[in-house]
């Protein structure tokens, strides 16, 4: 193991903050292998970058010989996160977490070791609690404290009801710790409160209490909102190799560091080497990104797939030529021009006509390398190219 201090160093790359830097340097002298946590809960089955800054962060202290365990909160999932919401969260179904819960073990295994990596599940001790010990659980936290958390005080004041339920959420996620017997948990800065739960409980149950590691939400393409799927500004790591690294390099040059910070696998040493060499222009921001993108790829993808993509991206972008393979969609016309929006609904394409007429008059369609600015446009029978945005290229042909 690398010496206490400079697995520190490693550590707080990125953090927003640690609780407590002084306790977890102590852990880290223990020349032990801590036992880090991070939970995730099913909620939805398309994971993003954002979601992988944590497992990032798992990664390393997989690297510096920790024992790293990824609970995935079945039972918590079930409940619903109140975290930074206005309004009870609607519980999923078993159903639902089980399929979800699925996705994550397929796709955390391209970042962390399958062969180090502890999988768990918190329905293994929840469902086996009895009546008797969650009323005890419940005994070691007040409402008082629970209203101190700035989503339940609001809700309170603004009288939206509050579930009682929903107080068990951090009770059975600081719950967790005492069963695994976590030295760290790992948590977005929106978790601080049911981080912290974790530590008193461990306190009440006679055990050391864990340090607290809070990550950043990451932002998404715009550079602002944090990368969320429902506000369209999210890079996936199943979507195809040239969606992703065209979205990479979509990024600003400021928003590029920050993704290199919490997502790249280069050392603090080649990061800050990087940054100077940005400042004083001896490498250009797009080498960089560049290299970024190569590198994001590659881990979900292949280095091959990546370098393809690579090739394709200055292609299209360079010479705005047409992707060698894009998808080709059958759509019978029966001999008439069909309004556009209608083929771009009914072929998948756009989930409903009224987004293929927000992206005509946004301009973000392309047919037969022409911009449509016409909401009425109808395509001719025929093949046709239709692009959306920068990145998407479908080949319509008659069916």
């Amino acid at each position: 193991m690398l010496p206490p201090e400079k697995q520190l160093e490693i550590i707080k790359r990125g953090a927003v903050e640690i609780i407590t830097e002084e306790e977890l340097l102590k852990k880290l002298k223990e020349d032990r292998p801590l036992r880090i946590k991070a939970g995730f809960d099913p909620t939805a089955p398309d994971i993003h970058l954002g979601h992988t800054v944590l497992i990032e962060k798992m990664r390393q202290f997989q690297e510096l010989g920790h024992e790293v365990i990824f609970l995935i909160g079945d039972f918590t999932g079930m409940i619903g996160d109140p975290s930074g919401k206005n309004e009870t969260r609607p519980p999923l179904t078993r159903e639902e977490v089980l399929e979800n819960a699925k996705t994550y073990k397929e796709q955390i295994f391209k970042i962390l070791d399958p062969e180090k990596t502890i999988v768990d599940f918190n329905s293994r001790w929840m469902s086996e609690m009895k009546a008797e010990d969650l009323i005890r659980l419940a005994s070691h936290y007040t409402v008082a404290r629970m209203l101190e958390r700035e989503d339940f005080k609001q809700r309170w004041q603004n009288q939206t009801p509050i579930s009682i339920h929903e107080f068990l959420y951090p009770l059975i996620q600081g719950y967790d710790s005492v069963v695994l017997r976590a030295d760290v948990e790992l948590g977005g800065t929106d978790q601080r409160f049911n981080l912290l739960v974790g530590r008193e409980l461990q306190k009440a149950y006679g055990q050391e209490p864990q340090c607290v590691l809070m990550m950043p939400l990451l932002e998404g393409l715009d550079g602002v909102k944090k990368m969320s799927k429902s506000l369209g500004n999210y890079i996936g790591i199943t979507e195809p190799p040239l969606e992703m690294f065209g979205k990479i390099m979509s990024i600003s040059d400021e928003l590029m560091l920050r993704y290199y910070e919490l997502l790249s696998h280069i050392s603090n040493e080649e990061l800050g080497s990087l940054r100077r060499r940005l400042k004083d222009g001896t490498l250009h921001p797009k080498e960089a990104k560049e290299a970024l993108a190569m590198e994001i790829v590659q881990r979900y993808w292949g280095r091959q797939e990546a370098l393809k993509a690579k090739e394709e991206f200055e292609r299209i972008f360079k010479a705005k030529e047409v992707p060698e393979e894009i998808p080709e969609i059958a759509f019978s016309f029966n001999g008439e021009a069909i309004w556009l929006p209608h083929i771009l609904k009914s072929t998948g394409i756009c989930k409903s006509t009224g987004e293929a007429m927000r992206l005509i008059k946004q301009g973000g369609i392309t047919v037969d390398n022409e911009r449509v600015r016409d909401t009425q446009f109808k395509l001719t029978p025929g093949e046709h190219i239709i692009k959306i945005g920068k990145r998407r290229f479908y080949r319509i042909v008659p069916a």
